[in-house]
């Protein structure tokens, strides 16, 4: 930045210290104007002075040249123009210089002080100057007006100038100011819609996750009922009749419950998918300013209707209708809570038994859930399986992704979830979770 506050610039600026071309123009057709008029001014100071008229002439032209250096160097221009003003010339360079001087970047002090000499000595030189006028007969006015005429003439020659220059400098500082606003806002704005970017793509693959989860607790957990019973059926079948079609039954109502809840669910996407867009939840990502933006994409009700405690006994009986041996105990008095914390309690019980008849078909299973005053806990563990019988053989595919979809929708209510082996062979799903009573 130069000393007036005016910005370079860089591709395509004006020459040597100027930051354009009309700029520069600028300068040098005042600095000529301020040489014809020194020059002028010269040949009367010659001749008051008793030196040759060329040499006064030529003093003229150098001084009134100076205020090519206006921009780089006000200081230097005031000054010479101080110092010339007892020679009657220069004003051009004076009102010139305090308006550049006023506008600058300076301290203020330097440019009230330079702006008071300038006023003393143009008072001094008129005050003088006005005497001898009177003295010689050249001026009729009043003594006394003298002093009033001296005031007049340095005020109109520094102040006008100086609260120009002063007004330009602060309106230039001011819009140097609302343009580095403006662009540290266009800034902030690319940021935050990076940002929202990050935040809509994190919360659809958050969308994505939770429909896997519930797409893999709908089917796994019916369809591997199916498969365990069609495998009984074929065991049974031509030995006990009557069994094989109780075993049907229990198939086709197994597989009528699945397509219901597969049809709720695609139910509710299509319902949501003409719904209006709200904000996603935010919860997991990093903390962000206040202004950051809220990234806006289609959620879906996580309390929409779905499984629910009660249904947990039918549950774990149509476990047992599949061959396992289980049973359900439960401690505390029972209550309802928000259908979140209902729908992953259900889910993490039934993902466990899935995962018994997947991987220890006929392993004796206890199922425990416990109300307590701030928590809700549900364990099932089963024993080591048996030696392989018929419906042992059945060889049940897995995704691996039980488990960490348990674990995802324990940790999302900020609960805790532990699962493993036991010292016995078998194996333990525990999950605790906050109650938040409905």
């Amino acid at each position: 930045m130069t000393t007036t506050g005016e910005d370079h610039i860089g591709a395509g600026g004006g020459p040597w210290w100027w930051p354009r071309w009309r700029s520069a123009l600028l300068d040098i057709s005042l600095a000529a104007a301020s040489a014809a008029e020194c020059a002028a001014d010269g040949v009367q100071f010659s001749r008051d002075a008793g030196l040759p008229v060329p040499v006064g002439t030529l003093f003229g032209l150098i001084t009134g040249v100076t205020l090519l250096l206006r921009r780089k160097w006000p200081v230097a221009v005031v000054l010479v123009s101080i110092a010339i003003t007892p020679a009657q010339m220069g004003f051009l360079m004076g009102v010139v210089g305090l308006y550049t001087l006023a506008a600058s970047e300076l301290p203020r002090r330097i440019i009230g002080a330079l702006a008071g000499m300038s006023f003393v000595g143009m008072f001094i030189v008129t005050y003088v100057r006005a005497h001898q006028g009177l003295v010689r007969g050249d001026l009729s006015i009043a003594g006394g007006f003298i002093p009033f005429l001296s005031v007049t003439t340095a005020l109109g020659l520094t102040a006008p100038p100086v609260l120009l220059g002063m007004y330009v400098g602060a309106r230039r500082r001011l819009m140097e100011s609302l343009r580095e606003r403006a662009h540290s806002l266009e800034r902030e704005l690319m940021l935050l819609a990076e940002r929202a970017e990050e935040r809509a793509e994190w919360a659809r693959n958050e969308e994505r996750r939770r429909i896997a989860r519930e797409m893999h607790d709908v089917v796994a957990h019916r369809v591997s009922l199916m498969v365990v019973h069609a495998a009984a059926l074929q065991a049974v079948a031509r030995k006990d009749p009557e069994k094989a079609v109780k075993n049907a039954a229990l198939v086709g109502d197994m597989g009528r419950q699945a397509l219901t809840e597969l049809r709720e669910m695609l139910g509710v996407l299509r319902s949501d998918e003409a719904a209006p867009v709200r904000p996603a939840r935010a919860t997991a990502l990093p903390a962000e300013p206040a202004t950051a933006a809220v990234a806006l994409v289609p959620v879906v009700d996580d309390s929409a209707e779905g499984p629910c405690l009660a249904a947990l006994e039918e549950l774990v009986g149509q476990s047992a209708a599949a061959g396992m041996v289980v049973n359900l105990s439960v401690e505390g008095d029972t209550r309802s809570y928000t259908p979140q914390v209902e729908q992953t309690a259900y889910r993490v019980v039934q993902e466990a038994l899935t995962n018994v008849h997947k991987h220890a078909a006929g392993a004796k299973t206890h199922v425990r859930l416990a109300h307590r005053s701030e928590e809700i806990a549900m364990q099932v563990e089963n024993e080591p399986p048996p030696e392989p019988g018929p419906a042992a053989a059945v060889r049940l595919p897995s995704g691996g992704n039980g488990l960490v979809g348990m674990k995802e929708r324990v940790s999302a209510l900020g609960g805790v979830f532990v699962s493993g082996p036991t010292d016995a062979g078998g194996f333990r799903v525990s999950a605790v979770i906050p109650a938040q009573a409905a």
